[in-house]
């Protein structure tokens, strides 16, 4: 990916290897919202990748204000050449940035070769001067072909960079002889007296001049000006020193050319050291051997290592080098710094926190992982290493115990519990660098699968926190040296660094909400999952496939939300509220089961006429609700991917029941046509259980049935029974008759359990309907609230002629439970009226209407709301016409702002000529060196293309007679004519 930002830079970004992974998550969390309807999901992912995406914006940022210049000492030699780089801070780049990693990347040239240079640096407010080691270098041309400065973002999701001018090419001199004999030398030509030459200097008196301004006052002869009356100097002279003869043929005994250059450049330090004078007589091409050549210099030369190299460069350039050694590429060590190691545990600690809520075992087992590796990671700890194996062994362990409390690891609660476990582990073993930013990304994940198991607002917050820390925790790594920091080192302390990268983290989260808020509204939502993935789950509403006494009275003392029911209107009675669910119809003398006796007919369902109806709108309290739709009475209007049993129970289909669905519900005649099969089911007992039961129901058999049914509630009525949630524990064999005739005490599974006994004994079939009764009304919202003491066990008799009609036998002796609420009936089961709500109930009322709201706009946004919501906006159909337009429009606005804060503003030029020239630089997309000259621009691009040379020249002409003639040079009508060519030079010129 690249843009271009102005006329002189090119930001091009990429992903890091990190960044790749986190695109990965970021898909796979998608696919599981997409799959499971996890809406709450949608808004963490989303907002991942808005996170994503500002990261990128952050690293383009930090990336287009970098600059890095090159340069290389004029005397630098064969072997160890260190190129010195002055790296500019970035401008407009967050101070979070400050720190982050970055690398000085090279293309270097030599002897035909290309070899990639890395330099790995650090951000920093100021610009710096590093140093960039060339080893191995050989004598020749140095060529720098691509140089880069390549940062990354906050947390290192993303690399960007800018080309930068090269420079050069550099000269690189042959090594100097380390035992070279001393110098030749020769007299100085044109010598005074006994062929002495002298030259200006401050040892011996030469005679007097006239005098100049510039001599000071102690070169004046004052004695002489005293005498004559005119001002003269003194002048001083030396003896000239030999000079130093830098001679190719006096180093003809050594015979390789590598070493004759290698004496000569130690010849020449010398004679630079002492400060001598030298003459140059090397081979040139086309010269002679032992001649001198055009371009050879005199005594003016000494000191210039181009003297040395340059007249010998055509004559060896076919002879190879020396052999040029690898040349390594500095890499960082792994390391793993133990303060940002201690800050993810914490991060880590607080993503596992729901897991320790629903799963206390499972949660101990992974504070007890994150503790022992905080111990070990304390300075001088003594805590051992167990290492692989014992690593290893533990986790089987553990995962052992896991199996053995929840009976599988493929429900939801398990699979959480497992995978929390997993985790920690990951993070006993983390050994790297590598493994800490891996670990981060596992723990994201790890806050994605809470979803599945409840997505209110309280997940909501706590997936936020935890999802900040881990980010912030990869940020820390992106920051941290690749060793552990010295005490005393400079720099920024850990806590501070902590801290701001943390307020860095989360503005990022906070600029990337405008995106994720659109996509949550506008990303489309499929009606059902589209892959059907089976997925096992622990059911959460209390309800299971058994009951048997002590079941329901547990239950019944959970506060929890089951379910909430907006009916949008009126109300039904307190008495027509029972929500049905599982049916249970085999009885082995001690628990009731549901059916699996095998295939029976669906019976007959007859609507009752003048019978009211009802729409409600059921919202789960749990995203795993259970496969259970809880409907009143008979559903005659239900969700796609819903069916109705021969038991009148209303089952989810598909492997992933709706978080929120809408019921049309009617009082019906059920089952006035029933199967034999299913009676005689519901006719029998084990044989020779509840002997006394059975034979005080076999008193009411010459009854009619429904005479029967009254008989019983009659009996139960008057026969001093107490609703109570803390019965005695009854016994295993002939439990009914130990209830009915000993302990009297009991909640609705034992009324409901007893009376069935009574039926199927008195000859009138009868089966027990688990589900829930009743409702708490709340006044601010208008809906109903059921709980999980809610929950309620009624039973079902098959009358002649009327079919499958609901008796409570619980009503019987507690008929508060039916009329007001469980606290009610318990204290009063009589009463008429609930109690009086206190300041706390209307309180928690207030806030479950809040909660309410949190359902119905957030985590049950499905695609129907996601219609009725764009239906609002006149958007009938999503992928229609006027939603892209509006999507994209919506994206516009929320790119804009963004694009604005990371654009650098273009170069401001009000010469049109310098812009013509500015906008040429920018299309053949070389940028141009800090004070380079458009001719000598113009001669390095033709050398690049030859075949634009001329276009080049002559737009370099123009440009140059546009800016620089004189006034007047030119009239208007031929200026305006060469800007007029100008640009057409450079609409004619490409890339």
């Amino acid at each position: 990916m690249s843009r271009r930002w102005g006329p002189f830079e090119e930001v091009q970004l990429r992903p890091t290897r990190l960044g790749l992974a986190f695109l990965v998550l970021i898909v796979l969390t998608l696919i599981g919202c997409v799959n499971y309807s996890l809406s709450l999901g949608y808004v963490l992912t989303f907002l991942l990748g808005g996170v994503w995406v500002v990261t990128a914006a952050q690293a383009n940022r930090a990336a287009r204000g970098l600059s890095a210049q090159l340069s290389l000492s004029p005397d630098a030699q064969a072997g160890e050449v260190t190129l010195r780089a002055q790296v500019g801070a970035p401008t407009g780049a967050p101070p979070t940035l400050a720190g982050t990693p970055a690398e000085l990347r090279v293309l270097a040239t030599q002897a035909g070769a290309q070899t990639p240079l890395t330099l790995p640096l650090r951000l920093r407010a100021e610009p710096q001067t590093v140093t960039l080691p060339v080893p191995g270098a050989v004598r020749g041309p140095l060529e720098l072909g691509r140089v880069q400065v390549v940062v990354s973002d906050l947390l290192g999701l993303w690399q960007a960079w800018t080309p930068q001018a090269p420079g050069g090419p550099f000269l690189i001199a042959p090594a100097p002889e380390q035992t070279a004999p001393p110098a030749p030398t020769v007299p100085q030509a044109g010598g005074g007296q006994a062929g002495e030459r002298r030259s200006p200097g401050g040892e011996e008196f030469a005679g007097l001049r006239p005098y100049q301004a510039s001599d000071g006052p102690r070169l004046v002869s004052w004695r002489h000006a005293a005498r004559t009356g005119a001002l003269v100097s003194r002048e001083f002279d030396s003896p000239v020193a030999p000079v130093v003869a830098l001679d190719w043929q006096a180093t003809a005994a050594l015979g390789d050319p590598e070493a004759r250059l290698s004496r000569l450049s130690a010849w020449l330090h010398a004679a630079r050291a002492q400060h001598r004078p030298i003459r140059l007589r090397l081979p040139v091409s086309g010269a002679g051997q032992g001649g001198s050549g055009p371009g050879v210099g005199g005594p003016e030369l000494s000191g210039s290592a181009d003297a040395l190299f340059v007249p010998v460069l055509a004559r060896l350039a076919a002879q190879p080098p020396f052999t040029r050694p690898a040349w390594p590429l500095p890499q960082p060590g792994p390391g793993l710094d133990p303060g940002a190691l201690r800050f993810t545990l914490l991060a880590l600690g607080v993503a596992c926190l729901p897991t320790a809520l629903r799963s206390p075992v499972a949660g101990l087992l992974s504070a007890l992982i994150l503790a022992y590796v905080w111990g070990r990671s304390l300075p001088r700890s003594r805590w051992p290493d167990l290492g692989p194996a014992g690593l290893a062994l533990v986790t089987v362990g553990a995962l052992g115990g896991l199996y053995g409390l929840y009976g599988s690891l493929l429900g939801l609660e398990a699979a959480g519990a497992a995978l929390t476990l997993l985790v920690t582990f990951k993070a006993a073993e983390t050994r790297n660098r590598h493994d800490a930013r891996l670990l981060t990304l596992l723990g994201i994940f790890l806050v994605c699968t809470h979803f599945f198991m409840d997505q209110g607002p309280l997940t909501a917050l706590h997936s936020l926190i935890a999802t900040g820390l881990l980010l912030a925790a990869a940020a820390l790594w992106n920051h941290v040296p690749s060793e552990e920091v010295a005490p005393g080192r400079p720099g920024t302390p850990r806590p501070t660094l902590t801290r701001q990268l943390t307020r860095g983290v989360f503005g990022a989260m906070a600029r990337a909400l405008p995106l994720a808020a659109l996509l949550f509204v506008f990303f489309p939502r499929p009606d059902g999952p589209p892959w059907r993935l089976p997925l096992s789950q622990n059911s959460r509403t209390g309800l299971s496939e058994t009951i048997t006494a002590g079941d329901y009275s547990r239950l019944a003392q959970n506060r929890e939300v089951a379910f909430r029911a907006d009916f949008g209107g009126a109300l039904p009675g307190p008495e027509e509220r029972y929500w049905r669910g599982p049916v249970y119809e085999d009885f082995d003398g001690v628990r009731w089961n549901q059916s699996r006796g095998g295939f029976f007919p669906m019976p007959s369902v007859e609507s009752l006429t003048g019978a009211p109806s009802w729409t409600y709108t059921l919202t789960p309290a749990s995203a795993q609700s259970g496969r259970w739709l809880l409907a009143l009475d008979f559903p005659v209007g239900r969700p796609q991917g819903s069916v109705i049993t021969p038991g009148f129970q209303a089952l989810w289909a598909t492997a992933r029941p709706l978080p929120r669905y809408t019921l049309q519900s009617q009082p019906a005649a059920l089952g006035r046509a029933e199967s034999q099969a299913r009676l005689q089911l519901n006719l029998g007992l084990p044989p020779g259980v509840n002997p006394r039961a059975v034979t005080q129901a076999a008193q009411w058999r010459t009854l009619p049935p429904e005479q029967r049914v009254r008989a019983a509630l009659d009996w139960i009525s008057q026969g001093d029974f107490r609703y109570t949630l803390n019965p005695p524990t009854l016994p295993e064999k002939d439990r009914v008759d130990a209830f009915l005739y000993s302990s009297r005490q009991g909640f609705c599974e034992h009324f409901s359990s007893a009376f069935a006994v009574l039926m199927r004994a008195a000859g009138v079939p009868a089966r027990i309907v688990g589900g829930y009764q009743g409702g708490e009304l709340n006044p601010d919202g208008g809906y109903l609230i059921v709980r999980q003491s809610d929950a309620h066990a009624w039973n079902e008799v098959w009358l002649e002629g009327r079919g499958w009609v609901r008796v409570d036998p619980t009503a019987a002796v507690a008929p508060a439970r039916i009329r007001t609420d469980l606290g009610t009936a318990l204290a009063q089961p009589r009463a008429e009226a609930p109690r009086e709500r206190s300041l706390w109930q209307r309180l928690s009322l207030r806030v479950d209407a809040l909660h309410n709201r949190w359902n119905t706009w957030v985590a049950d946004y499905d695609s129907g709301r996601q219609r009725d919501l764009l239906a609002g906006f006149g958007i009938r159909e999503v992928g229609s016409v006027p939603y892209v337009l509006a999507l994209g429009l919506l994206a516009a606005l929320f790119i804009l702002p963004a694009a604005l804060l990371t654009r650098r503003p273009r170069l401001t030029l009000t010469d049109p000529a310098a812009r013509e020239w500015a906008r040429l630089s920018e299309r053949l997309g070389v940028p141009r060196a800090p004070g380079e000259t458009p001719s000598a621009y113009a001669a390095r691009l033709s050398a690049l293309r030859p075949e634009l040379a001329p276009s080049l020249r002559r737009a370099a002409e123009l440009h140059n007679r546009l800016r620089y003639a004189p006034p007047g040079a030119a009239g208007h009508t031929d200026r305006a004519a060469a800007l007029a060519e100008l640009r057409a030079l450079v609409r004619s010129l490409r890339r």
